[in-house]
């Protein structure tokens, strides 16, 4: 029910479907594959050094813009690993976890009347903050089985009022990692019409059959218009702790911590220290935080290979797209009650990820960021269906 001191664009913003499925999850004690977020912890040398950065006092505020060890830790690797060259001072933004970063980011350059563009499925976020930053979201829709837009999609829903574009890759919900090509032609198009992008990035160490990762911003034309925004919660399975990051020229960024200071100032001291000291061991850390989820992506695809339902292999994220079978004759959110309450295993309703598809309504999204035990357990009531 609308409240009469609702805003019309609080009004117009639905309840997270990841709160009504957890809800739903905990009332019918069912196993949630839907859960965004790993069900063990990351590694204990990086709570250790947390709690070590504690007892030596590091309890009071950090920078603004994050503690010089994380920006400089930040700025290494990304040089290390993807030759990028960053001002650790005035380029780099430490925000509380990426749902920050995107929310300072929107509301730092998107204005009344703006028009963003966005894939779908999309993260929900997205919408959210366009419209609390008074924009209008444009959709593209990533077409089944390969999840790929048409560029000609794109081009028709650009006009005077287009401000942006927002790339999620590796994408959340369907796993897809953007081929180069595939970001050749969004770079063209943003150069050709003058376009900001945020490459929302979270995914960026989590890309499986040996696939790299390429950064949206090291295509030729791009560092002057682009804002990449990374979690170091998703790259070491710490996503409580809320620690993200994002990284522009200095003008942007310049815009981006204005908002950021008045959003959330600053972020939790310990967190930081201790993940400056975890991107120190990223290159260790990394393939042994590949190979465990990737293992977890073969388990869940595997099992569901030839089921009732028609899994589309990831690959990249901790997210799987199934298909319902069509002789279920069931939408997603049909489908998703009846596994939560029949079946006692939850899902994600893909079709709040969509606005102009219906394209959702045929899938599912299953998180395989859990516990072997829980996993099984969830698959093998999903085989039940």
């Amino acid at each position: 029910m609308q409240s009469k001191y609702d805003t019309k664009r609080i009004s117009a913003m639905p309840t997270s479907i990841f709160s009504t499925m957890s809800k739903m999850a905990l009332e019918y004690k069912a196993v949630n594959l839907g859960q965004g977020f790993p069900d063990f912890d990351g590694p204990k040398w990086l709570m250790e050094k947390a709690f070590e950065a504690m007892k030596q006092g590091k309890n009071q505020y950090a920078p603004s813009n994050g503690t010089l060890s994380l920006r400089q830790e930040v700025q290494k690797q990304y040089k290390k690993q993807y030759d990028l060259d960053f001002d650790a001072d005035n380029e780099i933004t430490v925000t509380a976890g990426a749902t920050e970063a995107l929310f300072s980011t929107i509301n730092a350059l998107v204005q009344d009347g703006d028009e963003v563009i966005m894939f779908e499925p999309f993260y929900d976020a997205y919408q959210a903050d366009v419209i609390l930053a008074g924009g209008t979201p444009r959709y593209i829709t990533l077409k089944k089985p390969n999840f790929h837009f048409d560029p000609e999609d794109i081009e028709k829903a650009i006009n005077s009022k287009t401000k942006m574009i927002i790339v999620n890759n590796p994408h959340n919900p369907t796993g897809k990692v953007f081929s180069i090509d595939e970001l050749k032609i969004l770079a063209d198009i943003a150069i050709k019409n003058d376009l900001l992008v945020i490459s929302d990035e979270v995914y960026e160490f989590l890309t499986f059959d040996g696939i790299k990762h390429t950064p949206m911003i090291t295509l030729p034309g791009m560092k002057e218009r682009t804002i990449s925004i990374s979690s170091t919660g998703k790259t070491f399975g710490m996503t409580g702790w809320k620690v993200g990051f994002a990284i522009a020229d200095a003008h942007l960024s310049a815009a981006v911590q204005k908002v950021h200071q008045w959003t959330a100032f600053a972020v939790n001291t310990p967190g930081q220290i201790a993940m400056a000291y975890g991107f120190s061991r990223l290159e260790e850390y990394l393939p042994e935080f590949r190979a465990l989820y990737e293992s977890k992506r073969d388990f869940m695809y595997n099992k569901l290979k030839g089921s009732a339902f028609t899994p589309h292999l990831s690959y990249g994220s901790y997210f799987m797209m199934v298909d319902i079978p069509p002789e279920k004759s069931m939408n997603d959110v049909e489908c998703a009650e009846t596994l939560v309450k029949e079946y006692g295993v939850a899902t994600i309703p893909p079709s709040v990820f969509y606005a102009k598809s219906d394209q959702g309504q045929t899938m599912l999204r299953l998180c395989f960021a859990k516990r072997n035990e829980t996993l099984e357990s969830g698959v093998n009531k999903l085989l039940k269906f």
